[in-house]
């Protein structure tokens, strides 16, 4: 059969490495490895029964077929008044775009503003798939450093340094995938006066340990919200997210939102509009479990020799300092696999600041965890340490 030729935008976007360690992880299981994942960022724990109950009722009344594409209005009114009662601002529902997925949000957003050429500023590290998608559209990822010492915090003033005539919008995520950690409130104030437009990745919200999260709209209307019920919900194979967005993108947006993906699903909005308005004790529940477990996974990284100078107080990710042992990281995170039957996520894979660094994720079993954390110190102690980089 005769090769058929890719689009050069297919062709060039890199791969998602998390996803090649999870796929390289199942072919071990396959063969009959016990491979302990520590890579992946999605919850261990189960859906909560308000939820499953509310698409199983909704299934029952038949609710399975396209709904209004933008979402129902129903769980658009429920998000408003999630972020009325948590942050203490308006939105409207004529705002709203439920989508099926956090990242078909994105893609809405990024294909939406941007013209070829444009620029969306983003920190490095940040996840992997900002740049890819942001690229892959047309658009260019300007990258801005962030900083071990600073808990991988923006400085607004680099930020300020890196804008041009080209700069459509700021990128912030809190907290942070790959780093757990927050922006604090001065920052983000910061960030929305300098002017551009300010895109709000808040989709680990209420999975906050110490301290409180900031919603982008509490400081300023000119921003877009990009949120979703994966994490928070444990709801990443059900697929709704949703965007906020100024008014006069929603029209444009709502097109690009008929033509790709027509609605999201419409039991699946039921279902998140029983998790907004039902599963918040269950939330609290799976909070709590995720904070010991950050605990365990602080105290074991600190014992295998791996840096955390700023401990991350939200979702559920640790990024370690491993440059005393490695200076390549999708190597190390290979090598690990194979040899201790460890998956953790390479930090190349989250940008070039982010070399000589392995993501941690403690969204598993506490077993699990301290398992992987004594096989990676076993092998650990194999390794010479690492050269001084040059």
């Amino acid at each position: 059969m005769a090769e058929v030729r890719v689009s050069g935008r297919a062709a060039a976007i890199p791969p998602f490495l998390v996803v090649d360690v999870i796929d390289r992880a199942a072919e071990l299981r396959r063969s009959g490895q016990d491979v302990i994942m520590m890579a992946v960022g999605e919850p261990d724990l189960d859906t909560p029964a308000c939820i499953v109950e509310a698409a199983n009722r909704a299934l029952a009344r038949r609710c399975t077929r396209y709904t209004h594409s933008l979402g129902i209005i129903e769980l658009r009114e429920a998000i408003c008044d999630d972020y009325r009662d948590r942050y203490g601002v308006t939105v409207h529902p004529d705002q709203i775009i439920v989508t099926p997925g956090t990242s078909p949000a994105m893609f809405l957003v990024f294909s939406g503003l941007l013209e070829p050429g444009e620029e969306i500023i983003i920190s490095d590290p940040g996840y992997a798939c900002y740049s890819n998608m942001i690229e892959y559209v047309g658009g260019v990822a300007a990258t801005v450093p962030v900083f071990e010492e600073d808990g991988f915090q923006y400085r607004p003033e680099m930020i300020r340094e890196r804008l041009t005539a080209r700069t459509r919008a700021i990128l912030i995520n809190s907290p942070s995938n790959p780093t757990g950690n927050l922006l604090s409130p001065e920052r983000i104030k910061e960030i929305a006066g300098l002017g551009p437009l300010v895109i709000s990745d808040e989709i680990y919200h209420g999975l906050v340990y110490e301290g409180r999260e900031h919603s982008i709209l509490e400081f300023t209307d000119h921003a877009i919200v990009l949120n979703g019920f994966s994490k928070r919900y444990a709801m990443t194979g059900w697929r709704v997210g949703y965007c906020i967005l100024p008014r006069s993108m929603v029209r444009p947006l709502q097109k690009v939102q008929q033509n790709f993906f027509i609605s999201t699903g419409d039991f699946v909005q039921w279902a998140a509009v029983a998790a907004i308005r039902e599963a918040e004790p269950e939330v609290e529940r799976m909070r709590a479990i995720y904070n010991h477990r950050r605990q365990v996974m602080l105290a074991g990284v600190a014992a295998l020799g791996l840096g955390v100078t700023v401990p991350p107080t939200g979702a559920f990710y640790v990024l370690a300092n491993a440059k005393k042992f490695t200076a390549d990281s999708l190597q190390f995170s290979r090598d690990v696999l194979e040899h201790a039957l460890v998956g953790v996520a390479p930090g190349i894979d989250f940008g070039r600041n982010a070399e000589g660094y392995i993501r941690f994720s403690y969204a598993t079993g506490e077993d699990q965890i301290r398992e992987g954390l004594a096989r990676l110190g076993r092998y650990l102690e194999r390794l010479p340490e690492a050269p001084p980089a040059r």
